[in-house]
């Protein structure tokens, strides 16, 4: 059962249930710090390991008058924006214009993006970093051809290659440094490990930092109800998800749309984070009951992560 779409009458009466277990108190931002948008529903890769090729959603093309209405209901809060979810970036060739509308007249606003790096083009990166970009980030699992073509499938290595260094050439010789964040991310698994230290060594002197995370596991990709982590989440503190269609979530994995929350068409961003059903669903996280919410009874996100810290 969805908070959203159930009996207000009864949510109560579940949230008291709740209450028989472990209890957490969790630092729940005033407002969103970070919200995410999905302009659009394409990637130009097809990765195994990611469900984005499982969307379907209507539009696939954010309209320009949602997007704007999520800038325009967080002016001035602080925001970082992430003009993207489950998909890549840059298939949606309107980035520039988002990246001005969201810092025109706004000092504290920050932009921010995820790219498997092949259709930034010379013209495309040029526009970014004129328009404000604060941080880009590259996602190049590999660094050989051998290496890297297994784990991203559909997309051209030489031209991932070519167009990131030259837009690492831009921002160092267009005197970004000090204004623009790059980083060079690889996933580690086995089939790449043994790059890890060349990787290192060939991508830090030409970005601001090179990190190597680990895959982690898409919630319902595989996890039955029994594996479900009984634990908060530090995934809801602070951020807030918005698809092509104006509907909310409370989580980037959720491909799927199983926490909705409400919708930027009909409500405020502001209203949607301070809603009845968003704060249901923190209070049932609050008791670490991951089972009683649709999208989280299949997630063992942050299963190792000792949130001693934060009990009542």
């Amino acid at each position: 059962m969805r908070p959203d779409q159930a009996d207000q009458t009864k949510i109560p009466e579940m949230r008291q249930k709740t209450n028989t277990g472990a209890k957490w108190k969790m630092p729940y931002a005033a407002a969103p710090k970070f919200i995410q948008m999905e302009t659009v529903t394409k990637c130009n890769a097809k990765c195994e390991f990611c469900p984005q090729n499982e969307i379907i959603r209507d539009p696939a093309r954010m309209p320009v008058e949602t997007w704007q209405k999520i800038v325009d209901d967080t002016r001035g809060m602080g925001i970082t924006y992430r003009p993207f979810l489950t998909n890549e970036p840059f298939v949606d060739n309107r980035m520039p214009e988002i990246v001005r509308y969201i810092k025109q007249n706004d000092p504290t606003a920050r932009v921010e993006f995820n790219t498997n790096g092949e259709l930034v083009t010379e013209k495309m990166g040029i526009d970014l970093l004129e328009a404000g970009v604060d941080i880009m980030r590259f996602s190049i699992d590999g660094l050989s051809r051998e290496t890297y073509e297994p784990s991203r499938l559909g997309i051209n290595y030489d031209r991932v290659m070519e167009r990131t260094q030259r837009f690492l050439e831009l921002w160092d010789e267009g005197g970004y440094r000090d204004k623009v964040f790059t980083e060079l991310r690889m996933i580690e698994v086995p089939e790449n490990t043994h790059e890890v230290q060349a990787y290192k060594d060939f991508w830090q002197p030409q970005c601001s930092e090179v990190l190597i995370t680990k895959m982690y596991q898409w919630p319902w990709t595989g996890q039955q109800r029994h594996d479900v982590v009984m634990k908060p989440c530090l995934k809801v503190l602070d951020e807030l998800f918005f698809y092509s269609n104006g509907n909310a979530t409370i989580c980037c994995w959720d491909v799927h749309e199983r926490a909705v929350v409400g919708n930027v068409l009909e409500q405020s961003v502001t209203e949607i984070w301070e809603s009845y059903a968003a704060n249901c669903l923190r209070d049932i996280l609050d008791d670490g009951r991951r089972d009683l919410v649709h999208l989280c009874s299949r997630c063992n996100a942050y299963k190792d992560y000792n949130f001693t810290n934060f009990e009542l």
